[in-house]
């Protein structure tokens, strides 16, 4: 595995040029949410170009590339990459600035292609050097629900050949390139959506008795549900439930029959989570009957929480402790936000990490979803290579 180990590092210097192109081109050129139709195009065109064999129009615009080494019915290893972008207006002058206004990848999900496409090339090279297949998944929709990694599940993408592993990274610019961050067991959580529509009878503000007041009912509700379930990351079982959003249109003296609140709800423990679903339309709908009014409560469930298979986890961990340097693999907090890769996680044994693409010195500091996220492109070598020589090792052991 030496010596492979060190194949992966040189092919993926040699490629680190050409990669730097393609996500510059996907950074210039980004689509939406099930919209990469020209990501997909050129992504296959790519794959074409260097002969590796795969398949396109999965779930419309998703990809997915086997590379197959010795013996490939023995093992399969999938890596992922996400091609989707934000609608988000770029605010960063630089030479490859969206073209499509309104739209960014400000995410990084041009980098997670890129990548994948790396340690692509990369193993189609070195395909004599190692048994089983590795099955690289150019996905659509990440950002928006139902999430393409589930939709792309439903078509079979853990199947024909049956995967045993998963990895897929992130950027991450808390950390900087040439950094990585892992950890095992849970790590992001479940994601729904809360919405309650408090109906009640309205009327003139200076006549009380004509009418229940929606609006204090509604308070009461959110006041309730923060008492029965105060945020807190820290415990057995993290969860958040939180409420960005209430819509009453009255007016100064007008009372109006309905409020609308919308919240979202996390956490990571699917059996508590749906007990966490009924309890919310419980205490919704009676707090709203014991003022003469009504609840309706709907809950959209999104992506489930991700967690990260301890075995997995420790084996991409020694790999990027040997390329990296054990000073630069540090161990990640729980975070509340939500991956669709979480769907996978729950499906096969998996490890989703971090790849430090943060530059202090260069000024390159911005958090995701931002419109001036940027990356330092040197990451992009060190991505291509860990997916490259954590599938090999995952095939090994």
């Amino acid at each position: 595995m030496a010596d492979l180990a060190t194949e992966i590092k040189q092919k993926a210097k040699h490629y680190f040029p050409y990669l730097v192109d393609v996500r510059r081109h996907l950074h210039t050129n980004p689509e939406l949410s099930f919209k990469e139709v020209e990501t997909s195009r050129y992504i296959s065109t790519q794959l074409i170009k260097h002969r590796i064999e795969h398949e396109a129009g999965i779930v419309n615009t998703g990809i997915v590339a086997l590379i197959k080494g010795k013996n490939p019915n023995k093992k399969c290893v999938l890596l992922r990459g996400d091609m989707d972008a934000l609608p988000i207006l770029e605010k960063n002058e630089v030479s490859y600035k969206s073209v499509n206004e309104g739209i960014m990848h400000a995410c990084g999900h041009d980098v997670h292609s890129t990548c994948a496409l790396g340690a692509a090339l990369i193993l189609n090279d070195l395909k004599d050097n190692f048994e089983g297949t590795i099955k690289i998944i150019f996905q659509p929709g990440e950002e928006v629900l139902p999430g393409g990694a589930s939709l792309m599940i439903k078509e079979g993408i853990l199947q024909n050949p049956k995967v045993d592993a998963a990895i897929a990274l992130h950027v991450f610019t808390d950390l900087e390139a040439g950094q990585a961050g892992f950890r095992n067991g849970m790590y992001m959580a479940s994601t729904d959506e809360i919405y309650i529509d408090v109906i009640g009878k309205g009327g003139h503000a200076a006549m009380p008795k004509e009418y229940n007041n929606p609006i204090l009912i509604a308070s009461e509700i959110l006041l309730a549900l923060a008492k029965e379930f105060p945020n807190d990351a820290s415990t057995d079982i993290p969860t958040v439930l939180a409420f960005g959003k209430i819509v009453a249109n009255g007016a100064t003296n007008v009372i109006p029959e309905k409020v609308s609140i919308d919240g979202t709800f996390r956490t990571m423990n699917e059996t508590w989570r749906k007990q966490v679903h009924e309890k919310i339309k419980a205490i919704a709908t009676k707090i709203a009957a014991e003022k003469n009014a009504k609840a309706e409560v709907k809950i959209v469930s999104g992506y489930p929480f991700l967690v990260n298979d301890e075995t997995i986890t420790n084996s991409a961990k020694n790999v990027a402790i040997n390329y990296l340097g054990k000073e630069n693999v540090f161990e990640l907090p729980l975070r509340m936000t939500a991956e669709d890769f979480a769907f996978i996680s729950q499906q096969v044994p998996a490890c989703f990490f971090r790849l430090g693409t943060g530059n202090k010195k260069q000024g390159i500091t911005s958090g995701v979803h931002t419109a001036t996220f940027n990356i330092d492109e040197n990451a992009i070598e060190t991505g291509a290579a860990l997916l490259a020589a954590m599938a090999v090792q995952l095939l090994a052991e």
